[in-house]
């Protein structure tokens, strides 16, 4: 029977109790949210869907075709320039989402006969993006600059490191600015993703390759996505110009995709004006993540310490995750659960997102429902 196998697939993960199921969640819901990659709080900033609502009547719905055909408008490209200014970079290329800007940075810049050195806490599109690239791909110890440097030693031609800058699981953040001295060591380049960083590290919410001293630098390249702090939809490579000039000419998922829609791209330049203006939204996101930590860890719980906004903490097991997670969610708290697959350790854990509009008692409030429903 065709795909007869997936019935087999089905029972093993309903065994390890590892089924994922779609929630539809309505436009209010009673939750307090703190399952969300919405860091800054502006994903229902009237600001931000004013954007996004002024440029779908401009622009239309869709994009119409790839980025290369019709797919560019005004937008897009005043998007890319304000992006790079912000962040201190040469130029930016917008794509239709953070995992299609991270296939196309891998890709492109691992050539056949390259080595591409990843850590082994990278997210699932930087993986699937060495995955995807025609070099040899060493797997390192996770942030640890000593494997990094060991890794290049073995090979004699292109290389580039891979990595997060702040890890998705845990919430801890890359020593970047020794990669980057490994990096330079061995004449390679350095490609990060900055997804948990954009709007939360860095002066203003530069990011933490800025933070690192690195923004800028012509052996860095940085991706985005404008899906978290910023509150929208999509992704950006961010670099040298002449890395940019080259993903336009060799990234197929640039290419062959059809552009970002310019509500989001309207959205997100409306996000990335506002933070402009309000850059204490980025410190306020840390401090509600470390009080966060702070009171979980007073009340027994084992947290991973935030060097962003994504609080860790840690369950006995797959299934005991979900169940404290669903817990969770009937005494009103949204939160993430991360299990294997998902997570490269094997650990399971609730996600805690902190928010920069989370209130004193809505932070209380989280801890007080996470300690009731503990499994």
């Amino acid at each position: 029977m065709a795909f007869g196998w997936i019935d087999e697939q089905a029972e093993l993960r309903r065994r390890a109790g590892l089924v994922r199921t779609l929630r539809p969640r309505p436009a209010e819901s009673p939750l307090l949210d703190l399952a969300s990659n919405d860091y800054l709080g502006l994903a229902r900033h009237p600001e931000v869907t004013e954007g996004a609502a002024r440029a779908a009547r401009a622009w239309g719905g869709g994009a119409t075709g790839s980025r290369l055909v019709t797919g560019t408008t005004e937008l897009h490209t005043e998007l890319e320039r304000e992006l790079a200014d912000f962040c201190g970079v040469e130029a930016a290329l917008v794509f239709s989402s953070g995992y299609a800007a991270n296939l196309a940075a891998v890709t492109a810049l691992a050539p056949h006969g390259s080595l591409i050195v990843s850590d082994a806490g990278n997210h699932a599109s930087l993986i699937d993006g060495c995955r995807l690239g025609r070099g040899t791909t060493q797997v390192v110890a996770h942030s640890d600059p000593d494997a990094v440097r060991k890794a290049l030693q073995t090979h004699d031609g292109p290389a580039v490191v891979v990595s997060d800058t702040v890890f998705s699981v845990d919430g801890d953040a890359a020593p970047l600015a020794r990669f980057a001295e490994a990096c330079r060591e061995h004449g390679a380049g350095l490609v990060v993703d900055d997804a948990h960083g954009l709007g939360v590290l860095g002066a203003g919410g530069r990011g933490a390759p800025h933070a690192a001293g690195l923004a800028g630098a012509d052996d860095v390249v940085v991706t985005v996505t404008l899906s978290k702090s910023l509150g929208s939809q999509g992704g950006a490579v961010l670099g040298p110009a002449r890395v940019i000039d080259h993903l336009v000419n060799a990234a197929r998922t640039f290419i062959f995709d059809t552009g970002l829609a310019p509500a989001a791209a309207g959205a997100a330049l409306a996000a990335l004006r506002l933070l402009r203006r309000e850059p204490e939204r980025a410190a306020r996101a840390r401090e509600v993540a470390s009080e966060l930590h702070a009171r979980l860890t007073d009340a027994g719980h084992q947290a991973v310490r935030p060097d962003a906004a994504v609080v860790s903490v840690r369950a006995p097991s797959p299934e005991e995750a979900v169940r404290w997670a669903a817990e969770c969610r009937a005494a009103g708290l949204a939160v993430g659960c991360f299990r294997p697959p998902s997570v490269p350790d094997g650990i399971s854990r609730l996600r805690l997102t902190a928010r920069a509009d989370l209130s004193e008692g809505q932070i209380e409030r989280a801890v007080r429902v996470i300690g009731e429903t503990r499994p």
